[in-house]
């Protein structure tokens, strides 16, 4: 825990069980953040990352975390999230909107073939909980002190490259991402005079359990390298870095971007 770019910061990151949410969880508390790792459940996805939880891992390495049981598309749980980083440490610095699905990763349909199922379940958890975690994150954000950089706070989305293009058999998946990036400029526009940055990511295909079940139905790694000039497809970590900096001073003047972190997948 040798870094401060983001020291004594509070953070909730949703989603924080595995994958990027691990990641991100992991680099803000390197850099210096106390950690409240929001998920529905602390046992990680993959078997590679089950065998220590994210806080575990957090307090071993000399942070703060606590985990926090957290059902990103319900209000109740999500506004109690926010009370117990609150109550816990005072304030609310960092929001990273990070938990989602991607029920057609393991299920591949065109539109007219999607259930109406897949469409609500996609929509509740990756665009009604930004929708949520704004929501609560920025009425705690307006009400307490700012941070001695004279900010209120940061908040960081997750989209997708799909967000920003078209995906293969993934309508809902693209649909909420879409939604993602949009809501993220507004919300940008609206609390930027109030010293609020509001910032989404767009990762390419990354290498978590997710992308393993994409390679089993969606599309072959081949392929996915070819999509991905730079490197191939990405690690958690290669989003994680990023959201750092868009939580840190060095994103003194940056509000409403969706950027790609891709390998160069959108600049075809």
């Amino acid at each position: 825990m040798a870094n401060s770019r983001l020291q004594d910061k509070v953070a909730i990151v949703t989603g924080a069980s595995s994958g990027i949410g691990r990641a991100i969880a992991i680099r803000y508390a390197q850099e210096g953040a106390k950690l409240i790792c929001a998920d529905l459940t602390h046992t990680a996805r993959s078997t590679e990352e089950a065998s220590i939880t994210t806080q575990d891992l957090i307090v071993q390495a000399g942070g703060e975390a606590l985990f926090v049981q957290t059902d990103v598309s319900n209000a109740t749980s999500m506004e109690n999230a926010v009370a117990v980083a609150v109550k816990q440490h005072g304030r609310l610095d960092i929001l990273v909107n990070n938990a989602g699905v991607a029920i057609e990763a393991h299920s591949p349909s065109v539109l007219h073939l999607t259930d109406e199922a897949t469409w609500d379940t996609t929509m509740q958890v990756n665009a009604k909980s930004i929708f949520l975690g704004c929501k609560y994150a920025l009425t705690q954000m307006l009400a307490q002190e700012p941070h001695s950089s004279g900010d209120r706070g940061w908040i960081i989305n997750i989209s997708s490259i799909m967000g920003i293009v078209g995906g293969k058999e993934s309508p809902s998946y693209c649909a909420s991402k879409g939604a993602v990036s949009s809501l993220t400029r507004q919300v940008a526009l609206d609390y930027a005079p109030h010293n609020i940055h509001v910032n989404a990511l767009c990762p390419g295909f990354i290498q978590t359990a997710i992308l393993k079940e994409a390679t089993n139905g969606l599309i072959d790694y081949e392929t996915l390298n070819r999509r991905h000039p730079l490197k191939g497809p990405g690690l958690p970590d290669d989003i994680a870095r990023m959201a750092v900096v868009l939580a840190s001073d060095d994103a003194n003047w940056v509000t409403g971007v969706c950027l790609p972190v891709d390998g160069g997948y959108t600049a075809r």
